[in-house]
């Protein structure tokens, strides 16, 4: 009697539980397995981040970022992470996308143990990987870099290869680069395996005399939907910057999340864990806004419409209005 008291009890929870998920209203975000967003969502839902903030949070693998961008426009998924130009590209077009921040951390310039690169000058003549497009920021950031600094125009002089991260990543440590301009989870890997940076992109952007705490990417979603679902925005913001909060100081839930990050190893998962405490925003607000339209207008320069479309400035809205300081 007293089992099947228990039994009904424990029933009585369960539908409770699903009663109250099923009465909390849902965000839908677009995560790419091994990214950094389904790390986040993870901590969120391990948690109970999303409970805590009376939502739920529903994760929606996609196959790469382009997929990602897709699904949001096709009303798919509520959210996902981007690159706050394409917002403002999309903007410019007439779209509603708006952004909060996710990173600060973009990549890094990294060179094999015994490449002959040195510093940015020793490019000139040698192969050098490029991920992305020839309109990717981090090559941008860069030419601008060599071009101030040094007076090269690295676009000419040096042997460019443009590919996907993985790709050059294999063709680097097959010895068919002298150095690779990547993002920084694939640069936390390489520099796993031994090799060299020679130039984060953040220090290249501060170089160029642009104010710190530029974001890179961001959680992107309709300002439209946005503003019907006060409730749903504000508590994933709230919840987000939680779980960033833990993966900040507690160096357990990382290896608990270790098979997720897709580490090969303690040493690649110690490198994943830096370069992402060393991008997490520790604060946002109008300073950082202006950092953001001076990389803007520095990159405009260079990529032109074909990189920010027909816009002389960041379009209003491009950025969610929230702000926030961080206690560490």
């Amino acid at each position: 009697m007293l089992v099947a008291r228990r039994a009904l009890l424990a029933a009585g929870m369960a539908v409770a539980a699903n009663s109250l998920a099923a009465a909390s209203p849902a965000i839908r975000v677009g995560v790419l397995r091994f990214g950094t967003v389904s790390w986040e969502i993870d901590v969120i839902r391990q948690h109970g981040l999303d409970a805590a903030a009376g939502i739920t949070v529903e994760p929606v693998e996609l196959a790469a970022s382009q997929a990602a961008q897709v699904a949001l426009q096709a009303g798919q998924v509520d959210a996902i992470v981007v690159d706050w130009l394409w917002v403002a590209r999309q903007r410019a077009a007439g779209a509603d996308w708006t952004l909060v921040p996710f990173s600060d951390a973009v990549g890094a310039l990294i060179v094999p143990q015994a490449s002959p690169v040195r510093d940015v000058p020793d490019l000139a003549g040698r192969a050098l990987g490029i991920a992305g497009s020839p309109l990717d920021k981090s090559w941008l950031i860069l030419r601008a870099y060599a071009s101030q600094r040094y007076g090269l125009d690295l676009n000419a002089v040096a042997n460019k290869n443009f590919g996907p991260p993985p790709l050059l990543a294999e063709q680097m440590r097959a010895g068919r680069l002298d150095a690779l301009l990547t993002y920084w989870q694939f640069a936390a890997k390489a520099e796993a395996g031994g090799a060299r940076k020679i130039l984060a992109v953040e220090d290249a952007v501060a170089a160029l005399g642009v104010s710190a705490g530029v974001p890179y990417i961001g959680y992107t979603f309709s300002q439209r939907w946005a503003e019907q679902n006060p409730k749903l925005i504000d508590g994933f913001i709230s919840a987000s910057r939680q779980a960033r909060g833990i993966l900040a100081t507690s160096d357990t839930e990382w290896q608990r999340m270790m098979p997720l990050t897709g580490a090969a190893d303690t040493g690649e998962l110690e490198r994943l864990r830096d370069w992402y405490r060393h991008g997490i925003p520790q604060r946002w607000g109008e300073p950082e806004r202006r950092a953001a339209g001076q990389l803007f207008d520095l990159l405009a320069r260079i990529g032109g419409p074909d990189l920010v479309g027909p816009v002389s400035a960041i379009p209003a809205g491009t950025f969610w209005p929230v702000s926030w300081q961080s206690q560490a």
